[in-house]
């Protein structure tokens, strides 16, 4: 088996440019929300809880911490819920305020951010993406070269900028859109389709001897 394929993402993936809107029910339970009606509120949390915690997860590198910034973050949604702008999705939007509150815990903590990856062969975290299954058996050597390669995969990772991390995260683990990404970092599109480009270039170069 290729090292290669023991990757927990692909280095390419198919361009998605459309501008993405809001999901007509989740437009209706927005605006029911902004009216008062906490069991609206509850069906967005419902669904988008899972990919605002993986995101807070990924940044902050704790479930403890990430899962009391997930609820910050819904919570900071709740209650300026009457900004909300239905032109855009709400996932993007809420995935935006969790972003700019880890960032800030990050600032307090320390100047650099974490991206945290699921360890192989443990249970993932809850809420966080799991690592696509694995086809091929392996065993010995080819196991410990597959852990040596994970880790360089997390260190290389880890060295990006900042701002690469997140859209690798966004992009190959919570598989948003190039649009969503950018409503989510409030940065335009074609910025986005840059910093992944260079993410991947750089990892390439950091990965060189794990690839094919």
């Amino acid at each position: 088996m290729d090292t290669a394929l023991a990757l927990p993402f692909p280095l390419t993936r198919p361009h998605e440019t459309a501008r993405p809107g809001c999901p007509p029910e989740e437009v209706d339970w927005a605006r029911a929300a902004a009216a008062g009606d906490k069991a609206s509120f509850s069906r967005l949390v419902e669904k988008h809880k899972t990919s605002v915690f993986g995101l807070c997860y990924r940044l902050v590198g704790s479930t403890d911490e990430a899962r009391d910034a997930a609820q910050e973050a819904f919570v900071r949604a709740y209650t300026g819920i009457r900004d909300f702008d239905a032109r855009q999705p709400f996932g993007a939007w809420v995935l935006r305020i969790a972003r700019n509150h880890c960032i800030d815990l990050l600032r307090r903590r320390r100047p650099t951010l974490a991206l945290v990856s699921e360890t192989r062969g443990e249970d993932p975290e809850p809420g966080a993406a799991p690592e696509p299954a694995d086809q091929f058996a392996v065993g010995g050597e080819q196991a410990v070269q597959e852990s040596e390669a994970q880790r360089d995969l997390d260190a290389a990772v880890a060295s990006l900028p900042p701002r690469y991390r997140e859209v690798i995260a966004l992009f190959h683990v919570q598989h948003k859109s190039y649009a969503e990404i950018a409503m989510a970092l409030n940065v335009p599109m074609g910025t986005v389709m840059t910093w992944l480009h260079r993410a991947r270039k750089e990892l390439k170069s950091k990965l060189a001897e794990h690839l094919p």
